[in-house]
């Protein structure tokens, strides 16, 4: 008995196998795209939970993120912070983009004798020609930031490649909060150019980032569904052909011996 191919198997079946496979790539088509839309609405809704936590009024520093406590969800809020800068405790974080360019990133210290890393302002030109900070006893405002991760990129001695607050522990001698500040637009030390951080991003509505998956997951099944049922109808075509083979196979074998 000759053995049933691909190329034996009904056109009528083929067209069909061709529109489940169609069918399923266009029903998974759709699913990515709202899968797409989706993770847009999760990274919107994030968006706008850091800018709404960005508007809410300053608070006082050490009242929410006192050295040794963890700053939590305060980091992305306004704080207000009352103390001196100790210039002789300061780091330039240079800007591997734009070379000549660096963060100023000097201690300062409160009345209780915590220390916080505060980012004064973006300096372009000679590194030892950077302008001082604001003398005595001042309150400004910034950016509660939490620590930068570890880069690798040389600097030179005086530089960090990003602001980590575990190197900076390990050089300057006061408790240290667990984040850096990085001084708003008005407050940024005269001479220097404000440049606003990125925000740490806000996890959106978690539904939204469910569906997400949930669609995409939904493509892939309609796809592997399509697949099947196209496979499903070449078999069942085969076995078709194959009985019909085999029936026509015995007739003639009865009709030559009688």
């Amino acid at each position: 008995m000759a053995r049933t191919t691909v190329s034996d198997i009904p056109g009528g079946v083929r067209v069909k196998q061709a529109a489940v496979i169609l069918l399923g790539l266009v029903l998974a088509a759709a699913m990515v795209m709202l899968g797409w839309w989706q993770l847009e609405v999760y990274q919107e809704s994030g968006d706008q939970a850091s800018a709404a936590r960005l508007a809410e009024p300053a608070v006082g520093l050490a009242d929410v993120a006192p050295a040794g406590a963890e700053a939590g969800e305060y980091y992305g809020r306004t704080v207000r912070i009352t103390g001196n800068y100790d210039v002789s405790r300061q780091v330039l974080v240079p800007d591997v983009a734009r070379p000549g360019t660096f963060r100023v990133v000097t201690a300062f210290i409160d009345s209780r004798g915590d220390a916080v890393a505060v980012v004064r302002g973006v300096h372009s030109g000679d590194p030892g020609d950077v302008p001082a900070p604001p003398s005595g006893t001042v309150t400004q405002e910034g950016i509660l930031m939490p620590s930068e991760a570890t880069d690798e990129t040389p600097v030179e001695p005086g530089q960090l490649s990003s602001v980590r607050l575990s190197v900076l522990a390990q050089q300057w001698p006061w408790p240290l909060v667990a984040g850096f500040v990085t001084l708003t637009a008005d407050d940024t030390t005269p001479g220097l150019a404000f440049e606003a951080p990125e925000l740490p991003r806000e996890g959106g509505a978690l539904r939204n980032g469910a569906y997400a998956i949930q669609w995409w997951v939904f493509a892939a099944f309609a796809v592997g569904l399509g697949l099947k049922m196209a496979r499903d109808f070449g078999r069942e075509a085969q076995l078709e052909s194959i009985r019909l083979e085999g029936a026509t196979e015995g007739s003639e074998e009865k009709v030559s011996h009688p």
